[in-house]
C-alpha cells in the first residue's frame, strides 16, 4: 500500500514538471517572438533613420563601442559612421530591407537580410543590392547593435 502511495506522489510529481516545462516552453516561445519583433522594428527604424539623415535617432540605437564595415571595405567606429549619416552629402532616395532573419542568443541577437538602397552619396549616384548582418545585444534594458556589416550582390 506504502508503494503504491509513494509511486502516485511521484507519477503526480512527473507530471506537474512535465506542464511546468510545457508552460515554460510557451514563455519562451512567446518571449522569442517578442524579441525578435522588436528587432525588426528596430531594423525599419533604421532604415527611416538613414532615410532621412537622422543621426540623433541612430545614436539611440547603436552601442558606445559600435563598429561598422562598408560594403567597399570600409570600416568606421561610432562617431564617423554617424557624421556620415549626417553628412548632407550623403542623399538616400530608398532603402528597402527583405528577408530578414533574427537568430537569438541569450542577451544578443544577429540579424541578416537583403537591403536595397539608393541615393547619391558626394553628388555621384549609387545603386546598392547587397546583404547585411546586424549584432544586436540586450543591455542595460534596451537592444542596441554594436556591429553592422554590409556586402553587395553582384547584380
Amino acid at each position: 500500500m506504502r508503494r503504491n502511495v509513494t509511486i502516485k506522489v511521484m507519477a503526480a510529481g512527473i507530471c506537474l514538471l512535465a506542464l511546468s516545462l510545457c508552460s515554460l516552453g510557451q514563455d519562451l516561445s512567446e518571449d522569442s517572438h517578442s524579441r525578435e519583433s522588436q528587432l525588426i522594428a528596430l531594423e525599419r527604424m533604421w532604415n527611416e533613420a538613414q532615410l532621412h539623415r537622422d543621426a540623433k535617432a541612430l545614436a539611440g540605437m547603436i552601442g558606445d563601442k559600435f563598429v561598422d564595415t562598408e560594403w567597399n571595405g570600409d570600416v568606421s567606429e561610432r562617431g564617423k559612421f554617424l557624421a556620415d549619416i549626417a553628412d548632407p552629402r550623403f542623399k538616400v532616395l530608398s532603402m528597402n530591407i527583405q528577408d530578414l532573419k533574427v537568430r537569438l542568443y541569450q542577451d544578443s541577437a544577429i540579424v541578416t537580410g537583403v537591403y536595397r538602397a539608393k541615393g547619391t552619396f558626394q553628388g555621384k549616384p549609387y545603386d546598392h543590392l547587397g546583404r547585411f548582418t546586424d549584432t544586436w545585444v540586450f543591455d542595460n534594458a534596451r537592444w542596441q547593435c554594436v556591429a553592422s556589416h554590409t556586402s553587395l550582390l553582384q547584380k
